[in-house]
């Protein structure tokens, strides 16, 4: 069908050379057509048989024989009409060889398909294709193929002119500007020598024309003396009877010295018609001299461009300095960096506007490909997902120092930190109004970071001692990246203090101190999260991150919290923090895993209570994934704690398996036995089809197959039994102060209305405030409290919170109250009934938090 084309015909034509039949292609730059918008792009294109791609490799071979044969048809044209009177056997023989080449070339023009202009689709239909060459070029093809002979011998007697009809043949150097205009554009030939051989070829071709046409007014005048030609002949000698090369060449040495416009004298026009045909001529080698002129200006100032703007930028930087009298050194830093820049760009070391054309992927793939083996090993990256690592290597910048050059200052501000590639830089400290060395970076260490990460001024002077390349990341690109990264920029935090403790230097150890005072009080100045502060297990830390309005449901990108990292690791203080500050006790983490389980696995009983105190539930997880754990590992003191705390260890885990599925698999007969009391089917099948019954045979566990056949026995009984629910607590009602979306909530999400809610005094914000989160923290909306005061806040105390009169005698622990108000609508919120009095444990009125103690006991009254 016709419509086929649109189905096997776009392509993008930043020209490709394409093979449409064994499928190979490869890109040159050959034309300069472009796809419509929206066009789909796709190399190879498979055409109906006997239909030849116009970028198939072998008719590319053709085309370029084809440009021969037109060379030699634009020197024999002229030729044979200015210089034959008739036909002459050797180029008669060769001209008709080449018509036959060329008549074969219009059969193979029937079978090649054409590109549609309006849709830039390739039309591989034979009606289609023969009508278009039959209504364009087809007549232009044929007559320039017809024999010169046959025409003369047909032809009237008036225009009885050998060679006339050859001039039609010149149809054909369209194939050379082609050729021409192809080579301009592929990278693999020189484009100033394209064009010098283009304008070579242009001047060759008119001098050719135009001597051949002089000398065929010459030979078709009457009187052979009143000639350009004849003129300069002796006495009674017919230029005619001379030999056919020198009139040629003399002819030729004519048409040169006239296009130079400084003819020697000797040969001129001397009858109208040649007097006529040499004015044409000359106003043509005016044409042709401003072409050629210009031509070779641009490509030679093309070429010296480049030296000329480095001299002028040295030029105008050395006045720059001379006028506002910097020092030497300086001066000499300034044109080292600006001769580095021009001997790199023009070696084609660092040619960022090159990449900057690109799209991003192939960017990023570059990156990739020359820095990321580098930037792995740097100690700050270790361990951190590859995820991360490869969008920082993506915004790397490569960057050449000189020599003597000062990369950093310092005590500047911290925008960027390096890697080093090659070369050497030394760190310098001022000491006693010197620089003093104090270490040196190596390839693929790091220099700047620290100002970075904790955003103070820079510790050094960063000096290259020899040419060296330097991979460059702005801290605002870092921060944007690691951003929604917690965990990535916990593991980076902990990298960096972990180094700071291995270098056993002065320096670095007195800003260890201050590294770790900072954690220690929270300062702002630092950039931390929940989960760094849980994962180090600093109490003090935490207090003052969820006093600063974090949220306490904050996750890493595997959607674990700082709840999760503080129950897996038994911390009850931190998960007491957490909670009251509105933690969900339920959050679920990308693998179905909630604290309660967390604590679980770490065996943390005083965790577990506090969590089911609060209102966890392990059902807010993946209990499947819990129950096929314990049985895996054969932990039957698991299995009941899932039980216990109202885990069904029957259900299945994400692929259909069962906990009686692995239990039965390993041969653990208690374990089984223990699930079957449990309510578990051992006829459900697994994942693979299999039951349990099935699966006890397949191992050959005999005590198991013998449990299932008396269970079967009391099947029937057993699954009337009751669950006893007596062992089990009851859950606490969650009492945070601020209740927690149990959806986790993205790292960066805006709605903060619930942290404004507890800001009581706002300051104006410092301009060394560090706003951005290294890991991917929330902004706070506003700062609370007193930075002074912050600093100095020690640990809340324990109280534990109880109502006699409401029945409550066991109480509820939980962190002591900022004030005597806020205990009494805790108590409100808790028992539902306004109080009057709160006692101590011994009976006793309190009437201010103050004298409320770690670890007393507080009762409500509401009666006097």
């Amino acid at each position: 069908m016709d419509d086929s084309l649109s189905r096997r015909a776009s392509c993008r034509h930043l020209d490709f050379d394409q093979q449409s039949h064994d499928g190979s292609s490869h890109y040159s730059l050959a034309t300069s057509i472009l796809p419509a918008l929206g066009a789909r792009s796709n190399r190879r294109i498979k055409f109906r048989s006997f239909v030849i791609s116009p970028h198939n490799h072998r008719y590319r071979v053709w085309e370029a024989f084809l440009v021969i044969l037109v060379i030699y048809t634009a020197w024999a044209s002229p030729f044979e009409l200015g210089f034959l009177d008739r036909p002459r056997r050797p180029m008669s023989i060769l001209d008709n060889v080449v018509n036959g080449f060329f008549a074969i070339d219009i059969i193979l023009t029937f079978f090649v398909a054409y590109l549609d202009r309006s849709t830039y689709l390739f039309v591989d239909n034979h009606r289609k294709i023969a009508k278009r060459y039959a209504t364009s070029w087809l007549a232009f093809d044929v007559i320039s193929t017809i024999p010169s002979e046959l025409v003369w011998y047909v032809s009237p007697r008036p225009l009885k002119e050998y060679g006339l009809f050859n001039m039609l043949r010149l149809w054909r150097l369209r194939r050379v500007s082609a050729l021409f205009a192809r080579m301009e554009k592929n990278k693999n030939f020189n484009y100033f020598w394209v064009r010098c051989a283009k304008l070579i070829c242009v001047t060759i071709f008119s001098v050719h024309c135009a001597g051949c046409f002089n000398y065929l007014l010459a030979t078709h005048n009457d009187d052979p003396t009143n000639t350009w030609i004849g003129k300069s002949m002796p006495p009674g000698v017919d230029f005619r009877q001379l030999s056919l090369w020198f009139r040629y060449v003399t002819s030729i040495y004519w048409s040169i010295t006239t296009l130079s416009t400084v003819g020697y004298g000797d040969l001129h026009a001397v009858n109208s018609k040649e007097m006529m045909f040499s004015v044409f001529y000359m106003l043509f080698n005016l044409g042709l001299t401003a072409y050629l002129i210009g031509n070779m200006t641009n490509l030679v100032v093309h070429g010296t461009s480049k030296t000329r703007h480095y001299r002028d930028t040295i030029q105008a930087a050395t006045s720059f300095a001379q006028r506002n009298l910097l020092p030497s050194r300086l001066q000499e830093q300034m044109i080292s960096h600006l001769s580095l820049k021009f001997r790199t760009d023009s070696e084609g070391l660092q040619r960022q506007d090159t990449l900057d054309v690109l799209p991003k992927a192939i960017r990023s793939s570059i990156s990739h490909y020359l820095f990321y083996p580098l930037v792995n090993k740097v100690y700050l990256f270790r361990e951190v997902s590859n995820d991360l690592l490869f969008q920082l290597v993506s915004e790397m910048r490569a960057e050449y120092f000189a020599p003597n050059e000062d990369v950093i200052l310092q005590n500047e501000a911290p925008t960027d930190f390096y890697i080093l590639v090659a070369g050497a830089v030394e760190l310098l400290v001022m000491k006693n109004g010197a620089q003093q060395v104090v270490g040196e970076v190596r390839s693929g260490e790091l220099c700047g970071e620290i100002g970075v990460l904790c955003y103070r001024p820079q510790l050094f002077t960063v000096r290259t001692k020899k040419l060296t390349q330097l991979l460059r990341l702005n801290r605002t690109t870092f921060l944007n990246i690691v951003q929604a990264n917690v965990g990535d920029g916990t593991i980076i935090m902990n990298n960096l203090l972990k180094h700071l403790k291995e270098a056993k230097d002065p320096i670095m150890e007195g800003v260890l101190v201050d590294i770790e005072n900072m954690i220690a009080h929270g300062r702002m100045d630092l950039p931390l999260t929940l989960c760094f502060a849980a994962l180090r297990g600093d109490e003090l830390l935490l207090h003052h991150l969820l006093k600063r309005g974090i949220d306490p449901n904050e996750s890493d990108n595997n959607g674990r919290t700082a709840l999760h990292i503080a129950a897996s690791q038994g911390n009850e203080n931190c998960v007491l923090h957490l909670l009251n500050s509105g933690a969900d006790p339920n959050c679920r983490d990308s693998e179905g895993s909630v604290p309660l389980w967390e604590a679980m696995l770490g065996d943390h009983k005083p965790v577990i209570k506090l969590l089911s105190d609060n209102g966890a539930k392990l059902s807010s997880g993946d209990v499947g994934l819990f129950s096929c754990t314990a049985a895996q590992r054969n932990n039957m003191d698991l299995l009941k704690e899932i039980a216990l705390h109202g885990g069904d260890v029957t259900s299945p885990n994400h692929d259909g398996r069962q906990a009686l599925h692995i239990a039965v698999w390993e041969g653990n007969l208690e374990t089984v036995k223990f699930l079957l009391d449990q309510g578990a089917n051992f006829n459900v099948p697994d994942e693979n089809g299999f039951t349990s019954s099935e699966l006890a045979h397949q191992k050959g566990h005999d005590s198991i197959k013998e449990l299932f056949a008396s269970f079967n026995k009391v099947k029937s009984d057993a699954a009337n039994v009751p669950v006893d629910d007596t062992a089990r607590p009851n859950g606490a009602r969650f009492l945070g102060r601020f209740k927690s979306d149990p959806i986790m909530l993205p790292v960066n999400h805006a709605d903060r209305s619930w942290i404004r809610s507890r800001t009581t005094t706002t300051r104006r914000r410092r301009t060394n405030i560090y706003n951005n989160s290294l890991f991917g923290i929330m902004r706070a909306a506003a700062q609370t409290g007193d930075d002074a005061l912050l600093s100095s806040v020690a640990p809340a105390a324990r109280v534990t919170i109880t109502c006699p009169e409401k029945g409550d005698v066991a109480g509820k622990l939980m962190l002591r109250p900022r004030s005597f108000e806020e205990l009494k609508e805790i108590g409100v919120k808790r028992y539902g009934a306004p109080f009057v009095r709160v006692l101590n444990k011994e009976g006793a009125e309190i009437d201010d938090i103050e004298v409320v103690r770690d670890g007393d006991y507080v009762a409500f009254a509401s009666q006097l």
